[in-house]
């Protein structure tokens, strides 16, 4: 934005003075501690991940910043761009799953994580029940034995089919790091590609009352398709292992070791954006949803209500429905800024 249309947005009245742009001013009293000044934010190319990103930028919205059309890429390119300014803040890495792609684009010297968006995330890996219980089916480490993996056989091949996870989400990385580490490689295949796509594959062949192992995470839509406890359930792995060696980790959910971290999902920003931005660091140090506010709010799109106006209109919904908390959120961040 030009020093004209901070100057226009900042100020009640202005009048002009002489042909060199000379003008006196009265600074309103209404003026907000983002007015004049952009932010962009960057997303993942996950449409069922935008809704916590529009209750964010409301709040930056309210405190006067002229939020740009988010950019969108994968996790690993979303960290190169807050690094190297290209975009100013996030509302999507998870702590511990993406730590690495955090680090390598410079971590805490061109970033700064300033809050927890979503607390309790989960990941890990769902067989059906019916099946489970049939076979007696608990962990990951069952599918060793080639007569339980032929059960989850859709191609032929003999091997189980794992829905599993797209390129660059990291998750791919967690997973084919377990299938080497527990001894799985020849039982049990990865299936990469669109992940809602092939998740739709899988619950036609549940409906249709086959066998299905499949990885997810919650918050999303799936968790409210395939009912962990109802239709499906968690699978433990026979021990914790994770690629970077750091296994002093909590993965434990339910009593069960789902081999993933219980994570939580970050608010990022550009270091320098965000030293320059207190009161956008204050708004994103607070904004919070839980993971049932977002799975509920996937199985709305997942039942339609998916194009962008739908996901402002979810957002907006969830704010008037909070709205004592979201106003809290945008105060105490007028009240820092001041500071």
């Amino acid at each position: 934005m030009n020093f004209t249309n901070k100057f226009v947005k900042q100020f009640a009245s202005v009048t002009l003075a002489s042909s060199i742009g000379l003008v006196s001013t009265q600074l309103s009293a209404e003026a907000l501690p983002g007015d004049g000044v952009e932010i962009t934010p960057i997303f993942p190319s996950i449409a069922e991940e935008r809704f916590r990103g529009e209750i964010a930028i409301a709040g930056l919205e309210a405190l006067g910043y002229d939020v740009q059309e988010p950019k969108e890429s994968e996790y690993a390119t979303m960290m190169l761009a807050l690094s190297y300014g290209d975009a100013d803040f996030t509302v999507h890495l998870w702590d511990k799953l993406h730590d690495t792609f955090y680090q390598k684009a410079g971590g805490d010297d061109t970033m700064m994580k300033v809050g927890t968006i979503m607390p309790g995330v989960l990941q890990g890996y769902l067989i059906d029940k019916k099946t489970a219980e049939e076979y007696n089916i608990t962990n990951l480490e069952d599918f060793k034995k080639p007569e339980i993996a032929k059960l989850f056989d859709s191609n032929g091949d003999g091997k189980a089919d794992l829905t599993g996870c797209n390129p660059g989400w990291g998750c791919e990385l967690m997973i084919d790091h377990h299938l080497e580490a527990y001894g799985l490689t020849d039982t049990v295949t990865h299936n990469r590609g669109s992940y809602f796509a092939l998740m739709a594959d899988t619950i036609a062949r549940y409906n249709d009352g086959e066998p299905v192992l499949y990885y997810t995470w919650v918050p999303q839509w799936v968790s409210g398709v395939l009912k962990e406890g109802e239709d499906v359930t968690w699978l433990s792995v026979p021990y914790t292992d994770m690629p970077d060696g750091n296994n002093d980790v909590i993965t434990t959910y339910k009593d069960k070791n789902l081999g993933f971290a219980v994570d939580e999902v970050m608010s990022v920003v550009n270091r320098d954006f965000g030293l320059e931005n207190p009161a956008a660091m204050a708004l994103l140090a607070q904004v919070q949803i839980t993971t049932t506010d977002e799975s509920v709010q996937n199985l709305k799109m997942r039942n339609g209500e998916n194009s962008e106006a739908d996901i402002k209109r979810h957002a907006a919904e969830w704010i008037a429905s909070h709205q004592e908390l979201f106003d809290s959120w945008v105060a105490t961040a007028k009240d820092l800024s001041k500071q």
